[in-house]
């Protein structure tokens, strides 16, 4: 049986952690799919442990008990192409990863941990998304529009913190795309080319996802985990 690991730490009064827990279900219902699907610590990552697993959602409510953990998942998935989708906190630190690790910026950094740091890649928003539903708009022909079927959507967001404008020039540099923002224009969502599935999102698609209506991101990342041959993951870090 494919195997979905959830890295974050689980907390059952959380609403988007039971909401994470629930999304799961309903695209595994509608795909009509058997999958394991474990919450793991961050702390408890490792190389061996991931190896384990055929895809990851990294979890909102951040900050994680270990970041640098959570960051090598990340890096991890990316480099040998395990569909990976963060939401929330997951997105942040997926910003992180790609600006230390492929951008070279190794003293990148989150506020929520460190928000003295010198290259704030992630800072406090001006203004707060915790509870609010926003329009996106969608980059045509990009990998989370296909998955939409739709250019614009409306999504919930629970976080404080985003991508430090300060940095956005140097990030659109890089190889990621960002492939919808909402209508103050700020980015929201990233997929990663020739990747087999590797999509951040600001917001929590989790929360909006019913039995009726399976979120298509959540959706997305299963169906890629049980199309997906695995062979590769056994390749040297």
């Amino acid at each position: 049986m494919k195997k979905l690991a959830i890295l974050g730490e689980f907390n059952p009064s959380s609403e988007t952690h039971v909401a994470t827990n629930s999304a799961i279900e309903h695209s595994k219902k509608v795909l009509g799919i058997d999958l394991d699907v474990s919450w793991i610590s961050t702390d408890e990552i490792s190389e061996n442990l991931l190896k384990l697993f055929n895809g990851y959602l990294v979890a909102p409510g951040s900050p994680y008990k270990d970041m640098e953990k959570a960051l090598f998942a990340i890096e991890y998935a990316r480099e040998n192409n395990i569909p990976i989708l963060g939401t929330c906190g997951g997105f942040q630190h997926m910003v992180i990863e790609y600006a230390r690790n492929v951008l070279g910026y190794k003293d990148a950094q989150h506020a929520e941990y460190d928000p003295y740091a010198s290259e704030l890649f992630i800072s406090e928003l001006a203004c707060s998304l915790r509870g609010r539903e926003m329009e996106l708009n969608l980059i045509p022909k990009s990998e989370v529009s296909l998955l939409y079927g739709k250019l614009q959507v409306k999504e919930k967001y629970y976080c404080n913190f985003g991508v430090n404008p300060k940095y956005i020039d140097f990030i659109l540099k890089g190889p990621v795309s960002f492939v919808g923002s909402d209508s103050e224009g700020e980015l929201r969502v990233l997929e990663y080319p020739e990747h087999r599935f590797f999509i951040g999102a600001l917001f929590v698609p989790q929360t909006n996802s019913t039995e009726k209506n399976p979120h298509p991101l959540v959706t997305g990342l299963l169906k890629a985990i049980i199309s997906n041959d695995i062979a590769e993951q056994g390749h040297a870090h």
